[in-house]
Protein backbone atom coordinates (compact mmCIF):
# COMPACT_ATOMS: atom_id res chain seq x y z
CA UNK A 1 0.00 0.00 0.00
CA UNK A 2 3.03 2.27 -0.27
CA UNK A 3 1.60 4.05 -3.30
CA UNK A 4 -1.82 4.59 -1.75
CA UNK A 5 -2.36 7.89 0.04
CA UNK A 6 -4.37 7.98 3.25
CA UNK A 7 -6.21 11.22 2.47
CA UNK A 8 -6.59 13.17 -0.77
CA UNK A 9 -8.17 16.63 -0.66
CA UNK A 10 -9.67 18.13 -3.80
CA UNK A 11 -9.80 21.92 -3.57
CA UNK A 12 -7.54 24.48 -1.92
CA UNK A 13 -9.85 27.12 -0.52
CA UNK A 14 -10.15 27.84 3.22
CA UNK A 15 -11.96 24.52 3.79
CA UNK A 16 -9.42 22.42 1.91
CA UNK A 17 -6.43 24.21 3.41
CA UNK A 18 -7.80 23.76 6.93
CA UNK A 19 -8.48 20.08 6.29
CA UNK A 20 -4.92 19.79 4.99
CA UNK A 21 -3.52 21.56 8.05
CA UNK A 22 -5.33 19.24 10.46
CA UNK A 23 -4.46 16.10 8.51
CA UNK A 24 -0.79 17.11 8.20
CA UNK A 25 -0.54 17.89 11.91
CA UNK A 26 -1.97 14.43 12.59
CA UNK A 27 0.90 13.09 10.47
CA UNK A 28 -1.43 11.54 7.95
CA UNK A 29 -0.22 10.81 4.42
CA UNK A 30 -2.21 13.66 2.84
CA UNK A 31 -2.00 15.47 -0.48
CA UNK A 32 -4.11 18.40 -1.73
CA UNK A 33 -4.93 19.07 -5.38
CA UNK A 34 -5.93 22.58 -6.48
CA UNK A 35 -6.54 23.53 -10.10
CA UNK A 36 -5.65 27.23 -9.61
CA UNK A 37 -4.03 29.20 -6.81
CA UNK A 38 -4.73 28.01 -3.23
CA UNK A 39 -7.16 30.31 -1.44
CA UNK A 40 -10.39 29.88 -3.35
CA UNK A 41 -12.85 32.77 -3.42
CA UNK A 42 -11.08 34.73 -0.68
CA UNK A 43 -8.37 35.46 -3.24
CA UNK A 44 -10.81 37.91 -4.84
CA UNK A 45 -12.20 39.33 -1.59
CA UNK A 46 -10.92 42.78 -0.75
CA UNK A 47 -11.56 42.65 2.98
CA UNK A 48 -12.90 40.03 5.37
CA UNK A 49 -14.32 41.59 8.53
CA UNK A 50 -16.03 38.62 10.17
CA UNK A 51 -13.17 36.16 10.55
CA UNK A 52 -12.16 36.00 14.24
CA UNK A 53 -8.85 37.48 15.32
CA UNK A 54 -8.68 40.50 13.03
CA UNK A 55 -10.24 43.56 14.75
CA UNK A 56 -9.96 45.71 11.61
CA UNK A 57 -10.51 42.93 9.11
CA UNK A 58 -8.03 41.15 6.89
CA UNK A 59 -7.28 41.17 3.17
CA UNK A 60 -8.57 38.04 1.43
CA UNK A 61 -5.31 37.41 -0.46
CA UNK A 62 -3.30 37.89 2.75
CA UNK A 63 -5.44 35.38 4.64
CA UNK A 64 -5.14 32.90 1.77
CA UNK A 65 -1.35 33.27 1.77
CA UNK A 66 -1.09 32.76 5.53
CA UNK A 67 -3.37 29.72 5.46
CA UNK A 68 -1.33 28.19 2.64
CA UNK A 69 1.99 28.82 4.41
CA UNK A 70 0.69 27.48 7.70
CA UNK A 71 -0.53 24.23 6.14
CA UNK A 72 2.76 23.82 4.24
CA UNK A 73 4.74 24.47 7.44
CA UNK A 74 3.14 21.41 9.01
CA UNK A 75 3.85 19.26 5.98
CA UNK A 76 0.87 19.54 3.64
CA UNK A 77 1.86 18.78 0.07
CA UNK A 78 -0.10 20.82 -2.49
CA UNK A 79 -0.13 19.97 -6.21
CA UNK A 80 -1.45 22.32 -8.90
CA UNK A 81 -3.64 19.97 -10.90
CA UNK A 82 -7.31 19.41 -11.63
CA UNK A 83 -9.10 16.16 -10.90
CA UNK A 84 -11.26 15.02 -13.82
CA UNK A 85 -12.95 11.91 -12.43
CA UNK A 86 -13.17 9.58 -9.45
CA UNK A 87 -13.59 5.82 -9.49
CA UNK A 88 -15.31 4.46 -6.38
CA UNK A 89 -13.68 1.88 -4.18
CA UNK A 90 -13.73 -1.73 -5.27
CA UNK A 91 -13.66 -4.56 -2.76
CA UNK A 92 -10.55 -6.08 -4.27
CA UNK A 93 -8.56 -2.81 -4.30
CA UNK A 94 -9.85 -0.93 -1.26
CA UNK A 95 -8.99 2.51 -2.64
CA UNK A 96 -10.50 5.39 -4.61
CA UNK A 97 -8.86 6.18 -7.94
CA UNK A 98 -8.61 9.88 -8.80
CA UNK A 99 -7.77 10.67 -12.42
CA UNK A 100 -6.07 14.01 -13.08
CA UNK A 101 -6.21 16.22 -16.16
CA UNK A 102 -2.70 15.14 -17.26
CA UNK A 103 -3.77 11.49 -17.33
CA UNK A 104 -2.05 10.47 -14.11
CA UNK A 105 -3.90 8.53 -11.44
CA UNK A 106 -3.84 8.87 -7.66
CA UNK A 107 -4.88 6.14 -5.24
CA UNK A 108 -6.30 7.05 -1.84
CA UNK A 109 -8.08 5.41 1.06
CA UNK A 110 -10.26 8.49 1.66
CA UNK A 111 -11.32 11.67 -0.12
CA UNK A 112 -12.25 15.13 1.10
CA UNK A 113 -14.36 17.19 -1.29
CA UNK A 114 -13.46 20.87 -0.89
CA UNK A 115 -14.10 21.94 -4.47
CA UNK A 116 -16.12 25.03 -3.55
CA UNK A 117 -18.50 26.82 -5.87
CA UNK A 118 -18.44 29.23 -8.83
CA UNK A 119 -20.23 32.47 -9.65
CA UNK A 120 -23.58 32.28 -11.44
CA UNK A 121 -24.14 34.11 -14.71
CA UNK A 122 -27.18 36.16 -15.68
CA UNK A 123 -27.56 34.49 -19.05
CA UNK A 124 -28.48 37.72 -20.85
CA UNK A 125 -27.35 39.04 -24.26
CA UNK A 126 -23.93 40.64 -24.20
CA UNK A 127 -22.79 39.05 -20.93
CA UNK A 128 -20.49 36.37 -22.28
CA UNK A 129 -19.40 38.44 -25.28
CA UNK A 130 -18.17 41.27 -23.04
CA UNK A 131 -16.47 39.27 -20.27
CA UNK A 132 -13.10 40.90 -19.73
CA UNK A 133 -14.26 43.96 -21.65
CA UNK A 134 -16.31 45.50 -18.89
CA UNK A 135 -18.21 42.47 -17.59
CA UNK A 136 -16.63 41.06 -14.43
CA UNK A 137 -17.37 38.73 -11.52
CA UNK A 138 -14.49 40.02 -9.40
CA UNK A 139 -14.42 43.57 -8.04
CA UNK A 140 -11.05 43.22 -6.37
CA UNK A 141 -9.52 41.95 -9.60
CA UNK A 142 -10.93 44.62 -11.90
CA UNK A 143 -12.13 47.48 -9.69
CA UNK A 144 -9.00 49.63 -10.09
CA UNK A 145 -9.55 49.57 -13.86
CA UNK A 146 -12.71 51.65 -13.42
CA UNK A 147 -11.25 54.65 -11.65
CA UNK A 148 -13.48 57.70 -12.18
CA UNK A 149 -15.88 55.64 -14.30
CA UNK A 150 -19.48 54.54 -13.79
CA UNK A 151 -20.25 50.91 -12.98
CA UNK A 152 -23.28 48.74 -12.24
CA UNK A 153 -23.45 45.93 -9.69
CA UNK A 154 -26.13 43.27 -10.18
CA UNK A 155 -27.22 41.55 -6.96
CA UNK A 156 -28.50 42.33 -3.50
CA UNK A 157 -26.61 40.03 -1.12
CA UNK A 158 -23.54 40.52 1.04
CA UNK A 159 -21.10 40.01 -1.82
CA UNK A 160 -22.89 42.52 -4.05
CA UNK A 161 -22.80 45.24 -1.39
CA UNK A 162 -19.29 44.46 -0.16
CA UNK A 163 -17.99 44.69 -3.70
CA UNK A 164 -20.17 47.71 -4.45
CA UNK A 165 -18.57 49.52 -1.52
CA UNK A 166 -15.14 48.47 -2.73
CA UNK A 167 -15.89 49.70 -6.25
CA UNK A 168 -17.01 53.06 -4.84
CA UNK A 169 -13.38 53.64 -3.85
CA UNK A 170 -12.52 53.89 -7.54
CA UNK A 171 -15.66 54.53 -9.58
CA UNK A 172 -17.39 57.89 -9.86
CA UNK A 173 -20.77 56.16 -9.51
CA UNK A 174 -21.99 52.68 -8.55
CA UNK A 175 -25.56 51.62 -9.35
CA UNK A 176 -26.84 48.51 -7.61
CA UNK A 177 -29.53 46.64 -9.55
CA UNK A 178 -31.63 44.19 -7.55
CA UNK A 179 -34.81 42.33 -8.49
CA UNK A 180 -36.52 42.74 -5.11
CA UNK A 181 -37.85 45.86 -3.36
CA UNK A 182 -35.29 45.44 -0.58
CA UNK A 183 -31.78 44.12 -0.30
CA UNK A 184 -30.84 40.77 1.24
CA UNK A 185 -27.43 41.85 2.53
CA UNK A 186 -26.48 42.24 6.21
CA UNK A 187 -27.91 45.44 7.71
CA UNK A 188 -24.51 47.00 8.42
CA UNK A 189 -23.61 46.66 4.74
CA UNK A 190 -26.94 48.21 3.72
CA UNK A 191 -26.29 51.12 6.05
CA UNK A 192 -22.84 51.69 4.60
CA UNK A 193 -24.15 51.56 1.05
CA UNK A 194 -27.02 53.95 1.79
CA UNK A 195 -24.59 56.39 3.41
CA UNK A 196 -22.20 56.35 0.47
CA UNK A 197 -22.92 59.27 -1.89
CA UNK A 198 -21.46 57.38 -4.85
CA UNK A 199 -23.91 54.48 -4.56
CA UNK A 200 -27.40 54.56 -6.09
CA UNK A 201 -30.05 51.85 -5.83
CA UNK A 202 -32.15 50.51 -8.70
CA UNK A 203 -34.58 48.14 -6.99
CA UNK A 204 -37.46 46.01 -8.34
CA UNK A 205 -35.42 45.70 -11.52
CA UNK A 206 -33.74 42.98 -13.56
CA UNK A 207 -30.96 43.18 -16.11
CA UNK A 208 -32.11 42.14 -19.58
CA UNK A 209 -29.00 42.81 -21.66
CA UNK A 210 -25.56 44.38 -21.77
CA UNK A 211 -24.79 46.71 -24.65
CA UNK A 212 -21.47 47.59 -26.21
CA UNK A 213 -19.29 46.92 -29.22
CA UNK A 214 -15.70 46.44 -28.12
CA UNK A 215 -16.48 47.33 -24.49
CA UNK A 216 -19.46 47.70 -22.13
CA UNK A 217 -21.40 50.88 -22.84
CA UNK A 218 -24.68 50.30 -20.98
CA UNK A 219 -26.82 47.76 -19.20
CA UNK A 220 -30.48 47.27 -20.09
CA UNK A 221 -32.83 46.95 -17.11
CA UNK A 222 -36.57 46.46 -16.68
CA UNK A 223 -38.64 47.49 -13.68
CA UNK A 224 -40.70 44.48 -12.60
CA UNK A 225 -43.51 46.58 -11.11
CA UNK A 226 -43.98 49.18 -13.83
CA UNK A 227 -42.67 47.24 -16.81
CA UNK A 228 -40.61 50.28 -17.83
CA UNK A 229 -37.33 49.44 -19.54
CA UNK A 230 -34.30 51.71 -19.64
CA UNK A 231 -30.60 51.76 -20.34
CA UNK A 232 -28.12 52.68 -17.62
CA UNK A 233 -24.96 54.07 -19.14
CA UNK A 234 -21.90 52.48 -17.58
CA UNK A 235 -18.35 51.36 -18.27
CA UNK A 236 -18.50 48.16 -16.29
CA UNK A 237 -20.98 45.55 -15.05
CA UNK A 238 -20.16 43.44 -12.00
CA UNK A 239 -22.37 40.39 -11.47
CA UNK A 240 -22.92 38.85 -8.03
CA UNK A 241 -26.07 36.69 -8.10
CA UNK A 242 -25.02 33.63 -6.18
CA UNK A 243 -22.94 30.54 -6.74
CA UNK A 244 -23.18 27.02 -8.13
CA UNK A 245 -21.42 24.15 -6.34
CA UNK A 246 -18.48 22.56 -8.13
CA UNK A 247 -19.58 19.01 -7.42
CA UNK A 248 -19.80 17.40 -10.85
CA UNK A 249 -17.07 14.78 -10.35
CA UNK A 250 -18.63 13.69 -7.06
CA UNK A 251 -22.24 13.47 -8.26
CA UNK A 252 -21.96 9.90 -9.61
CA UNK A 253 -20.92 8.55 -6.20
CA UNK A 254 -22.41 10.77 -3.46
CA UNK A 255 -25.86 12.18 -2.77
CA UNK A 256 -26.49 15.84 -3.63
CA UNK A 257 -29.52 18.09 -3.32
CA UNK A 258 -31.40 19.49 -6.32
CA UNK A 259 -28.89 22.34 -6.64
CA UNK A 260 -25.87 20.05 -6.63
CA UNK A 261 -24.65 20.66 -3.08
CA UNK A 262 -23.18 17.54 -1.46
CA UNK A 263 -25.24 16.22 1.45
CA UNK A 264 -23.36 15.27 4.62
CA UNK A 265 -23.93 14.75 8.33
CA UNK A 266 -22.39 16.77 11.17
CA UNK A 267 -19.16 14.77 10.86
CA UNK A 268 -18.89 15.75 7.16
CA UNK A 269 -19.58 12.15 6.12
CA UNK A 270 -21.27 11.82 2.73
CA UNK A 271 -23.45 8.96 1.48
CA UNK A 272 -20.31 7.21 0.20
CA UNK A 273 -18.16 5.63 2.89
CA UNK A 274 -14.69 7.17 2.83
CA UNK A 275 -15.71 10.45 1.19
CA UNK A 276 -16.07 13.57 3.30
CA UNK A 277 -17.01 17.13 2.34
CA UNK A 278 -16.32 20.65 3.58
CA UNK A 279 -16.82 24.26 2.55
CA UNK A 280 -19.07 25.87 -0.04
CA UNK A 281 -19.73 22.65 -1.97
CA UNK A 282 -21.52 21.21 1.09
CA UNK A 283 -25.26 21.63 1.65
CA UNK A 284 -25.60 23.96 4.66
CA UNK A 285 -27.23 27.18 5.83
CA UNK A 286 -24.23 29.52 5.94
CA UNK A 287 -21.30 29.78 3.54
CA UNK A 288 -18.58 31.91 5.11
CA UNK A 289 -14.83 31.54 5.61
CA UNK A 290 -15.34 30.74 9.28
CA UNK A 291 -17.82 27.92 8.54
CA UNK A 292 -15.57 26.58 5.78
CA UNK A 293 -12.62 26.28 8.15
CA UNK A 294 -14.78 24.56 10.76
CA UNK A 295 -15.99 22.10 8.12
CA UNK A 296 -12.41 21.47 7.03
CA UNK A 297 -11.22 20.63 10.53
CA UNK A 298 -14.12 18.24 11.09
CA UNK A 299 -13.68 16.57 7.69
CA UNK A 300 -9.98 15.96 8.36
CA UNK A 301 -10.59 14.39 11.76
CA UNK A 302 -13.40 12.23 10.36
CA UNK A 303 -11.17 11.10 7.48
CA UNK A 304 -8.34 10.34 9.92
CA UNK A 305 -10.64 8.24 12.11
CA UNK A 306 -11.95 6.42 9.05
CA UNK A 307 -8.48 5.55 7.75
CA UNK A 308 -7.22 4.46 11.16
CA UNK A 309 -10.31 2.29 11.54
CA UNK A 310 -9.54 0.65 8.18
CA UNK A 311 -6.01 -0.07 9.38
CA UNK A 312 -7.16 -1.33 12.76
CA UNK A 313 -5.31 1.39 14.68
CA UNK A 314 -8.19 3.70 15.61
CA UNK A 315 -7.84 5.19 19.08
CA UNK A 316 -10.93 4.22 21.09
Amino acid sequence: MADIHEIVILGGGPAGLTAGLYAARARMDVILFEKAMPGGQILVTDRIENFPGFPEGVSGPDLAEWMTKQAAHFGLKTVMAEAKSIEPKKKQSGYFLVKLEDGSQIKTLSLIAATGAGWNRLGIPGEVELIGRGVSYCATCDGPLFRSKEVVVVGGGDTALEDGLFLAKFASKVTIVHRRDRLRATKILQERAEANPKIEMCLDSVATGIAGNSRVEAIKVKNLKTGVAKDIRCDGVFIFIGITPSSDIFKPIVKTDDKGYIIADDDMKTSCEGIFVCGDVRKKALRQVVTATGDGATAAVSAQNYVERLKGIEYK
